[in-house]
């Protein structure tokens, strides 16, 4: 197993892509904290499929502090480190137009987005110094490279997710802690069907913008971004930092 034993925190753990990520990470025999704002889901998906050593399910506000301070102490607590954040979690935009974008709808994108990066970053960094190791994953977007009409906000998060990554990857070189980000094509998921416009079919829109702007011709499935993210935290990718992985079906060709 490729992470046997790794101490690994997964954000936004309740979602589709999250869940996926947690089940693989479990697999290949890492320690997993799985986190997100709501963790029934999770208690039913993963609680009875692995060993209480582990798994740790943790409810906490990502944006908070406070929050992701307790969910790194209680890490530590209980596993004695942190080797690997990987940092899933986001919300999507309805694409609207730029002038009805409220203050609001903004914040709440970036916080999530962005901020939440930042935050756990920020919490996570000492452990791993002390270790002289670590590994940072953001999922970011293909978004960010090949914007979409209406995603502004969406959009200006992910971006600012990809130049976070790399300057922390050089910043955090020397401690040889490695940062990298995921950018997802389109994915088969809950959260693309938010990409659309109020008013308009979800089915037809994934098929007819989303399915169709793959040029492999299918849309990106959770497991996809989980296989990456386990490569990136092993020592297979132990050269690789501050790198942007396209898991996309070539949609940012």
């Amino acid at each position: 197993m490729r992470l046997n034993n790794k101490v690994v925190i997964i954000t936004g753990a309740g979602g589709g892509m999250g869940l996926k990520t947690v089940t693989r990470f479990l697999e290949e025999g890492a320690k997993v904290v799985a986190t997100d704002l709501t963790v029934d889901i999770i208690h039913e998906q993963l609680g009875g499929n692995a060993a209480d050593d582990q798994l740790l399910i943790v409810k906490a506000d990502i944006t908070e502090d406070r929050d992701i301070e307790k969910l790194v102490q209680q890490t530590v607590n209980r596993f004695g480190g942190v080797d690997v954040l990987v940092n899933v979690a986001g919300i999507a935009q309805t694409a609207t137009p730029i002038e009805d974008v409220s203050n609001e709808t903004w914040d709440r994108i970036m916080s999530i987005n962005t901020k939440s990066l930042f935050l756990t970053s920020r919490a996570v960094v000492p452990v791993m110094k002390k270790q002289k190791t670590g590994v940072i994953i953001n999922v970011a977007s293909i978004a960010a490279v090949r914007p979409r009409p209406g995603l502004n906000a969406y959009i200006a998060s992910k971006g600012a997710a990809l130049a976070f990554t790399q300057a922390l990857a050089i910043e955090l070189a020397d401690h040889k802690i490695r940062v990298n980000a995921i950018n997802p094509g389109p994915a088969d998921t809950k959260m693309l069907g938010q990409f659309a416009a109020e008013g308009v079919n979800i089915e037809e829109t994934k098929e007819a913008i989303f399915r169709n702007s793959v040029p492999l011709g299918e849309l990106i499935q959770p497991e996809d971004i989980a296989n990456a993210a386990v490569y990136l935290s092993s020592d297979e990718a132990k050269r690789v930092t501050g790198a942007i992985f396209n898991i996309d079906g070539g949609r940012g060709i």
